[in-house]
């Protein structure tokens, strides 16, 4: 398969990581607004592979903030680590080839030059990298794509998603699929059917998988209560904060769909408070550094979500649930920043996204593979993105209007039937 990146940044370069060692995957064509960050990543791909193709000069990662996506600044460290655990067992272990793989993709670096170097031998050797000068090529004539995967800008997704169904690409798309709504909406409408899988990572992950299976299983009784969080170790710069759609829809956002993939039930009301108590400038823009929402589910379940940009302990995802009989949570291992009173804390916190969800980027990645080769159903639907979309919209307006909203009212608002 010959698969397309629109992206080279942070996350892109990441994905790059997975999809060069993917079974089935014989080639990877790389574009970015910024051709030099593409270069860059083509030549520290076609480097690793050890095959011939770069340019002399010095090789470095392409990790400019394509959109920072789930959490905090990378390191070196999100190269080393994963992450995952239901009910106190380890849900971790040797990682994907992927994973080993990746390196420093998180770090800067001055940029080499690659022209389709490398070899079409897929996962044994690294699939051929491909750098074209201009993301539009991508959907020229003759360009032999199978698949797009979409991490540009969040302003560039609902463009690139619409020209890719379009030219009868499957699509994979980091959330969101538009800035807001409305874009979301046109989206959906202009795909229909297509095969677009959207990009939430937590459906991979090993312990919110355990966690649904133990709710789907029943062992843990009728559910009472969820509670999930996302603390970010350290915030934004100022300016991604206008763009970014605030703290629910950037953030938050991933816990709620979560909380509906684990229970598979629909949220139906929400009431959210925020605060702002670090850096000013998030007030400046209508945001909040700090919020926390209550979410009634369709069979009465109550839920609560707490995000922050303020964790300087280390970046922390939980989802904790409890049932009548029993009770599990994802997250919780040796590197979670908590600390018990009393008791020494975690000697190496987990850095940032990239690193606590190593595992869940390289599985949902291999996922999008299948789907495009036709040989799996979509694991996540834009029509799924869509209601966690809405939820993070009703989060926000009751944040503003200080009382509950229903998602009801949100979907009518932006004419959803």
């Amino acid at each position: 398969m010959r698969i397309g990146l629109a992206g080279a940044g942070r996350i892109g370069a990441r994905h790059a990581e997975t999809l060069r060692t993917l079974p089935g995957v014989d080639a990877l064509v790389l574009a970015d607004a910024d051709p030099e960050r593409a270069r860059a990543l083509g030549a520290l791909l076609s480097a690793r592979s050890g095959v011939a193709g770069a340019a002399s000069g010095t090789t470095g990662a392409a990790a400019g903030a394509a959109g920072r996506g789930e959490g905090s600044p990378d390191t070196p460290r999100d190269a080393s680590r994963r992450g995952g655990v239901a009910g106190g067992a380890s849900t971790g272990g040797v990682g994907t080839a992927a994973g080993r793989a990746r390196g420093a993709a998180g770090a800067e670096g001055a940029g080499g030059v690659a022209r389709a170097a490398g070899r079409p031998v897929g996962a044994a050797g690294g699939a051929e990298i491909v750098v074209e000068e201009a993301v539009d090529a991508l959907f020229a004539p003759g360009a032999g794509l199978d698949g797009l995967v979409v991490a540009a800008a969040t302003d560039a997704h609902a463009d690139l998603v619409v020209r890719a169904v379009r030219a009868g690409m499957p699509v994979f798309c980091e959330k969101p699929l538009a800035g807001d709504l409305s874009g979301t909406v046109q989206v959906l409408a202009a795909i229909g059917d297509a095969p677009v899988q959207v990009g939430f990572q937590r459906r991979f992950d090993a312990g919110h998988r355990a966690v649904r299976e133990a709710v789907a299983s029943g062992r843990l009784g009728w559910i009472h209560t969820l509670r999930s969080c996302t603390f970010d170790p350290a915030p934004p710069p100022r300016e991604y904060v206008p763009g970014s759609g605030g703290l629910f829809r950037d953030c938050g956002v991933h816990d709620y769909d979560a909380i509906r993939y684990v229970t598979g039930r629909e949220v139906l009301q929400v009431m959210a408070v925020g605060a702002n108590r670090g850096d000013a400038y998030f007030g400046e823009f209508g945001d909040v550094d700090t919020a926390t929402a209550l979410l009634v589910l369709d069979d009465g379940t109550v839920a609560t979500a707490s995000a922050s940009r303020y964790n300087a302990a280390g970046y922390d995802v939980r989802l904790e649930v409890f049932g009548s009989k029993d009770g599990v949570v994802a997250g919780l291992d040796e590197h979670t920043p908590l600390t018990p009173v009393g008791a020494p804390g975690p000697a190496a916190p987990y850095s940032g996204f990239l690193e606590r969800f190593a595992d869940a980027y390289d599985a949902e990645l291999a996922a999008f593979v299948e789907l495009a080769a036709g040989r799996r159903d979509n694991p996540c639907p834009p029509a799924q993105a869509l209601e966690a979309f809405l939820v993070a919209e009703a989060c926000d307006l009751s944040r503003r209007r200080g009382g509950p909203v229903t998602i009801a009212e949100v979907r009518e608002r932006a004419g959803i039937r």
